[in-house]
């Protein structure tokens, strides 16, 4: 049948809207669907009984509509937290506009499928790289104020609070308290997060519940929450339950502490340990000091202890004497040297002597030199031919001169 034009003009009552949104919702058929109960609306007297199926990441619901006598036969009785597997079909009713799951099985999802579904999550973040160990974001050594996310008024809160403040005191917190098991635990825990992690004042965040089954711990391994955890700038660290208790939070968070105290022993130094490291670094450092002080001492006695510095004349005085002793040296060498020079000057000086014209004139030789006219130096007669008649001759004998005119002369025979 063809329906009417939909127009402003032609608007579709709310009755034929249902019926639309009815027809269209039925032709999905059954289907399995797997969540987590949050309301459980059931009497053994009613007719019909509510519950309320939610996703385990998401804060999605449905409603589901089952049949009491269902409910009454099932094996193990439901409870508020159960993870379970309904069978259903999809109905719209017309009449008042809602939406539900005609519920026909409702069956628990087993211990063994909840840990081989772990198993297999923890596998795949690995593959992935999120648990190595590289990504992981290390702490930092005083956090002045640490992000806390825990169950309200738990142990844990405590514990954590406590060990922190009596190690440190001076330690601060920002607490958000969340749920920490069943549905509404992944939501609130990622919602936290995201507020803390935005906090430019937190330093660290732990997130922290005490022991439980592993329906109780479920949550801290579902996917969505190990995502907001690597997404986070700010060290994440995992404090859930006990230590055999390993949820894949463990793997992603930037440290695993095996239990909620732990956390806090590992996040926050101890002041007294602290103070007793300084002790003992100072009281190295003050030995250290004075065997340094005690070497530098015995150094400089072994240095006062040498001659030079007993006496420091000593080597002046040797030196001294060692220049003296030159110098005394060096005056008797110039002495031989000068004597040895003097003996030679006179031998060279008699020689000279002994081949000079003084000692030749003082044999009985003479030199005669005639007198130019011109009045020029006297020439030494060497030839007859220099003195002619009459030429005015100087003769120089051994103790003087004589003054003589040349009467004749001529050639030898």
């Amino acid at each position: 049948m063809n329906q009417p034009a939909n127009t402003p003009e032609t608007p579709w009552p709310v009755g034929q809207v249902n019926d639309q949104v009815k027809g269209w919702i039925e032709r999905l058929g059954y289907l399995w669907v797997e969540g987590q109960l949050t309301q459980i609306n059931y009497k053994p007297t009613w007719k019909l009984s509510y519950l309320t199926l939610r996703d385990v990441q998401q804060e999605k619901s449905v409603q589901l509509t089952c049949s009491s006598s269902m409910l009454h036969n099932l094996p193990t009785p439901l409870k508020d937290g159960d993870r379970v597997i309904v069978h259903g079909k999809p109905a719209f009713y017309a009449g008042r506009g809602s939406f539900s799951l005609w519920t026909t099985e409702i069956r628990h999802v087993g211990i063994g499928d909840l840990l081989a579904r772990i198993e297999k999550l923890r596998a795949q973040l690995a593959a992935e790289g999120l648990f190595d160990p590289a990504r992981k974001r290390p702490l930092p050594y005083l956090p002045q104020k640490i992000g806390l996310i825990t169950g309200r008024g738990s142990a844990a809160e405590r514990d954590v609070m406590a060990v922190a403040r009596d190690r440190w005191p001076a330690v601060q917190f920002r607490v958000i308290n969340t749920a920490v098991q069943g549905a509404n635990t992944v939501p609130e825990v990622i919602s936290a997060l995201q507020e803390l992690d935005a906090d430019a004042q937190i330093d660290v965040i732990i997130i922290a519940r005490g022991g439980g089954s592993v329906e109780d711990l479920l949550p801290f391994s579902e996917e969505a929450l190990q995502r907001a955890v690597v997404a986070a700038s700010t060290p994440v660290v995992s404090a859930i339950g006990h230590e055999p208790d390993s949820p894949v939070l463990d793997n992603v968070a930037d440290l695993r502490a095996a239990t909620p105290t732990d956390a806090a022993k590992r996040v926050v130094p101890s002041v007294a340990e602290e103070r007793a490291v300084i002790a003992e670094a100072r009281s190295r450092m003050a030995a250290a000091l004075r065997g340094w002080v005690e070497r530098e001492r015995r150094g400089l006695d072994n240095i006062r202890s040498r001659p030079v510095l007993a006496d420091p004349m000593t080597p002046i005085r040797a030196h001294r004497e060692e220049v003296e002793r030159m110098r005394t040296s060096m005056r008797r060498e110039l002495r031989v040297l000068l004597d040895r020079e003097n003996r030679h000057v006179e031998s060279l000086r008699a020689r000279v002597s002994a081949l000079g014209p003084s000692a030749t004139l003082a044999r009985g030789y003479s030199i005669v030199q005639v007198l130019p006219k011109n009045g020029s130096d006297p020439e030494v007669v060497s030839s007859y031919e220099q003195s002619p008649p009459g030429a005015q001759l100087r003769i120089r004998v051994g103790d003087g001169s004589i003054t003589a005119v040349s009467m004749a002369s001529q050639a030898a025979d």
